[in-house]
């Protein structure tokens, strides 16, 4: 029991729903090739971007505790680290990617040393403070576009994948997010996992113990973070453009939200919470506009509303309310 809390086991409710969901998304292509739409491969690769960003996030907090209302830097660092070398002339994924994990690692590991040097409110408030900072500093790369952002000349050559090919960079997304959530399902259950978990149920319990968890929770900061750079090299890829905004402290929120919505702690909360949100944005304005023109501009309250009756009914999140 101790080794399978119940955020984490997989009921059949929950193993069904996640190979409905998964399956849905496998054959998504097809479908928009039936539907002759391209815009649904463009959607569902963004919801599974954002998932990916999501699941980095909820490694940390949902199993680590640390409520980080930062992590949109390293969404924007991945999306810069595309768009700026293109500019340059430079289109290799691989190098692309190397130079996103790279220069992530070595950021978080200085803002996670910082940051977790403190716990609750103040933990938030540096990891905010820390964004702000990447963000305007996106703002004054003047020669890269400045608040205007800038346009990715080329999409990343990755050898045998075409990323130019919208279908391709959805298969792309979706093996990584499918690779992500396998890791971070075998990390929660490792030894490194259950002293992860245990911090956020009782650290001095923890410490006591002889864990050294500053260690473990830099190590999970990191990993977090690195997996939402990924999540920003896959959205530069797909949006042809790297902005600011990308950083902004709203997105951060977002992905919150997205956590909360799908199930906190649990490993496939995220893809339902980011599929949820994301569809419902996408949906609102037009039922809106088809029911009632004169609110359309108005949708975001009934979005909210759906959310705020979500975190008071279902507590733990639409897939963490299934039985385990």
């Amino acid at each position: 029991m101790k080794l399978w809390p119940t955020s984490i086991r997989w009921g059949a409710p929950r193993t069904i729903s996640a190979i409905i969901v998964l399956l849905l998304l496998a054959f998504l292509p097809f479908i928009a090739g039936a539907l002759e739409s391209d815009y649904y491969v463009s959607f569902g690769t963004r919801v599974l971007i954002y998932a990916l960003a999501a699941i980095g996030l909820n490694f940390i907090l949902g199993f680590g505790g640390m409520v980080s209302l930062g992590h949109a830097m390293y969404v924007l660092l991945g999306a810069y680290a595309v768009a700026i070398p293109a500019s340059h002339g430079v289109t290799s994924g691989w190098l692309q990617l190397a130079l996103a994990v790279s220069t992530t690692a070595a950021l978080a590991a200085g803002v996670g040393a910082v940051a977790l040097r403190t716990n609750g409110i103040a933990f938030i408030m540096i990891t905010l403070a820390f964004a702000q900072m990447m963000f305007f500093g996106a703002v004054s790369l003047k020669d890269y576009g400045g608040d205007d952002g800038l346009t990715v000349a080329a999409r990343s050559a990755a050898g045998l994948y075409d990323l130019s090919n919208n279908t391709t960079l959805y298969y792309v997304t979706f093996v990584t997010v499918l690779l992500a959530l396998y890791a971070s399902w075998r990390a929660v259950l490792s030894p490194f996992g259950l002293v992860l978990r245990s911090t956020k149920s009782n650290p001095r319990r923890a410490t006591a113990l002889g864990h050294p968890i500053f260690r473990y929770q830099l190590t999970a900061y990191i990993a977090s973070a690195v997996i939402c750079a990924v999540a920003g090299v896959l959205l530069a890829n797909l949006t042809k453009f790297a902005s600011p905004s990308y950083g902004a402290w709203t997105l951060s929120g977002e992905l919150i939200v997205i956590v909360i919505l799908g199930g906190l702690g649990t490993i496939f909360g995220p893809v339902v919470g980011a599929i949820i949100l994301l569809a419902l944005e996408e949906a609102l304005p037009t039922l809106i506009e088809a029911v009632a023109p004169d609110y359309k501009t108005n949708w975001m309250l009934l979005l909210g509303l759906f959310i705020f009756v979500i975190a008071l009914v279902l507590k733990r999140g639409v897939f963490g309310s299934l039985k385990p």
